[in-house]
């Protein structure tokens, strides 16, 4: 990045001017480079607590590097306490990174890069998550993070603006999860990432009547689908499909998969989630089948 000059620690997004990047991992800043960026503004140094548990809320901050979210999701006290982040692990492992990557780059890193096969995208749309989001002048906005990852490369970011954390609510933490992944070779880029969970029917606190099914990889942007459970699998894959078809840009393609091959796996990936969650419960709840 030869053009950068300048280098400030802020996290106050009017700090923000023309030609300035938001520093924090920079694992992917500094692999794509670039000739615009003249400074960047570090928020590393912003001492946000990488995870924090609120009453019922799990927040973890846009610096939380993968190394700490996986060792927190490790824990079975953590797993216990909330099952559905038996995704995590698996998710961060979708990263084809070193070990040096692995502590550095950070959650909210990659979810403003955007790429349709960004793992802390896929775990955190499936499992419902907002991302607290600071603007110019003091604005604060939520925004669901399937939301936020608008296209390929692509957010509802405004210039300037700054994600400051993640937030999933106790009842998803609380749900059954699965997820399933596809790559060309195994230590490739997700060509498909399907999670899957369960949700409360319309007007239920606690009741399980739906299954959250959260598509991405396959799709420019994550592509969430509540289902009825008492839907067969071969009909949750069905009204998979149609959603993608109806969707803005269909099915993905690049060099890491034909849209042909990411449909075919995409709909066997959701027949299993819908006949894991619909059936009973693993005895390991770090069991992903």
């Amino acid at each position: 990045m030869s053009a950068v000059t300048a280098w400030a620690e802020s996290t106050d997004p009017d700090d923000f001017r023309p030609a300035d990047a938001w520093l924090a991992g920079g694992t992917v800043l500094f692999s794509y480079g670039s000739d615009s960026i003249t400074r960047l503004l570090d928020i590393t140094t912003a001492g946000w607590p990488p995870i924090a548990l609120h009453d019922d809320e799990l927040e973890i901050a846009a610096t939380c590097t993968i190394a700490e979210l996986y060792e927190y999701c490790g824990r079975e006290e953590t797993i216990a306490a909330h099952p559905a982040l038996r995704i995590v692990r698996p998710a961060c492992e979708c990263f084809v990174a070193s070990w040096k990557i692995w502590h550095t780059s950070t959650v909210g890193g990659n979810v403003a890069t955007a790429l349709p096969a960004g793992p802390m995208t896929s775990w955190l749309a499936g499992l419902g998550a907002v991302a607290r989001i600071w603007e110019r002048g003091g604005v604060v906005r939520d925004i669901p993070v399937a939301d936020l990852v608008v296209g390929n490369g692509r957010t509802a970011l405004t210039p300037g603006a700054l994600i400051r954390s993640f937030h999933v609510a106790g009842v998803a933490l609380r749900s059954r999860a699965t997820l399933r992944r596809a790559s060309l070779t195994s230590r490739g880029r997700s060509a498909a990432l399907l999670v899957g969970r369960t949700a409360p029917a319309a007007g239920q606190a606690q009741a399980a009547g739906t299954i959250r099914l959260t598509l991405t990889a396959s799709t420019p942007r994550p592509l969430p689908l509540e289902l009825p459970a008492s839907l067969t699998p071969d009909e949750a894959a069905a009204a998979l499909d149609r959603e993608v078809r109806e969707s803005p840009g269909g099915w993905f393609e690049d060099l890491h998969g034909a849209p042909a091959w990411r449909r075919h796996m995409s709909l066997r990936f959701a027949r299993e989630i819908f006949a894991e969650l619909t059936g009973p419960a693993p005895a390991d709840p770090l069991e992903i089948t």
